[in-house]
C-alpha cells in the first residue's frame, strides 16, 4: 500500500537564516478504477481508504445505491514492466443487473486532485437523478451545534498536522457526533471516501447527517452530497454559484464561510430554524 506522506529536502529561509532540512509532504499518486477489468477513471489521490474512494465515486455517478450492488473490490497488477502490484489500480465487480456509469455523455473520466468533474460535457450531464431526494428530509439542526463542527473536524485530522496539505471531509450526526472522517489531497476524493465508507457499512441514505468540508463548496460536492442523501453540507470557505443553484434546486441546506461563530446560509435555511428576512 502506498504511503500517505513522503519526505523531501527543502531549503528553509527564516529571518535571513538559511537552513536545509527534510519536509513532510502529502503523497499524491494516481488511482485507476476499473469495472470488471475495463478502465473507468483515473483520479489523483492520497493513498488510503481506496476501496471507500472507489465505492463513493460509483455512488456519486448513480451506479451504486446499496451494499449489495458491489460484489467486490480488489487491487490488481499495476503498469510496471514486471507486473508488480503498485496498489494504484483497483478492479470493482458489480452485482448482476447493476448498471455501470453512463459513459456516453462525452465525459473524460480523468480527474485531478483539484477538480472532480473536469470533462463533463454539460451541466445536464451532472444533474443526476438522486436515489434519495433530500428536499423532504427534515434534519433540524441547531446553529450552535453547527459552529462547533469545523473545530471538531480539524482536531480529528491526523495527517494534516504533519503536512498542512490535505483536505478533510467529516460526517456528523445532527447532535455533533463525528461518524466518519477522511482526508485526501483532493476535496472530492475525501467526500467520496466518506460516502464509500457509508455504502460499505450499509448506511445509505445518509439522512439526518451533516457533511463538513475543509475548503470551498463546489458544484461537485453538492452533487455528491445529494446523491448520498445528505441533507446538510457545510464548508469553511466559499461556495460557487453553481453549488448554490444546485443546492436550492435539490433542497439541500448549504452553509459557507463556517468560521468561529459566523456562517452564511445559502440554501435550505429552514433546517436551521431560519426564515428569509
Amino acid at each position: 500500500m502506498g504511503r500517505v506522506t513522503s519526505r523531501r529536502p527543502v531549503i528553509n529561509l527564516r529571518d535571513g537564516t538559511r537552513r536545509a532540512r527534510p519536509d513532510t509532504l502529502v503523497t499524491e499518486e494516481p488511482l485507476e478504477i476499473r469495472l470488471g477489468g475495463h478502465p473507468l477513471t483515473i483520479t489523483m489521490r492520497t493513498p488510503g481508504d481506496d476501496f471507500d474512494l472507489a465505492a463513493g465515486f460509483l455512488v456519486s455517478e448513480g451506479a451504486v445505491r446499496r451494499t449489495g450492488d458491489l460484489l467486490g473490490i480488489r487491487y490488481c497488477a499495476g503498469a510496471t514492466s514486471d507486473g508488480a502490484n503498485t496498489y494504484n489500480v483497483l478492479d470493482v465487480a458489480l452485482a448482476p443487473g447493476t448498471t455501470p456509469p453512463e459513459n456516453s455523455l462525452q465525459r473524460n473520466f480523468y480527474t485531478t486532485s483539484s477538480c472532480g468533474v473536469c470533462g463533463k460535457a454539460s451541466l445536464d450531464a451532472v444533474r443526476t437523478v438522486a436515489t434519495w431526494p433530500v428536499r423532504d428530509e427534515p434534519a433540524p439542526l441547531d446553529p450552535a451545534v453547527l459552529i462547533e463542527l469545523p473545530d471538531r473536524l480539524r482536531a480529528a485530522q491526523r495527517i494534516f498536522d504533519r503536512t498542512g496539505g490535505l483536505h478533510a471531509a467529516g460526517l456528523f450526526s445532527l447532535d455533533g457526533e463525528l461518524l466518519c472522517l477522511r482526508e485526501d489531497v483532493g476535496r472530492h476524493n475525501a467526500v467520496d471516501k466518506v460516502v464509500g465508507w457509508a455504502l460499505r457499512e450499509d448506511r445509505l441514505p445518509l439522512s439526518a447527517t451533516v457533511l463538513v468540508v475543509s475548503g470551498r463548496a463546489s458544484f461537485e460536492l453538492v452533487q455528491k452530497s445529494v446523491m448520498a442523501g445528505i441533507p446538510v453540507l457545510a464548508a469553511v470557505s466559499a461556495p460557487s454559484s453553481l453549488a448554490v443553484d444546485l443546492a436550492a434546486e435539490s433542497g439541500l441546506t448549504l452553509v459557507g464561510f463556517l468560521r468561529g461563530t459566523s456562517m452564511n446560509v445559502y440554501a435550505g435555511a429552514h433546517r436551521l430554524g431560519l426564515v428569509p428576512a
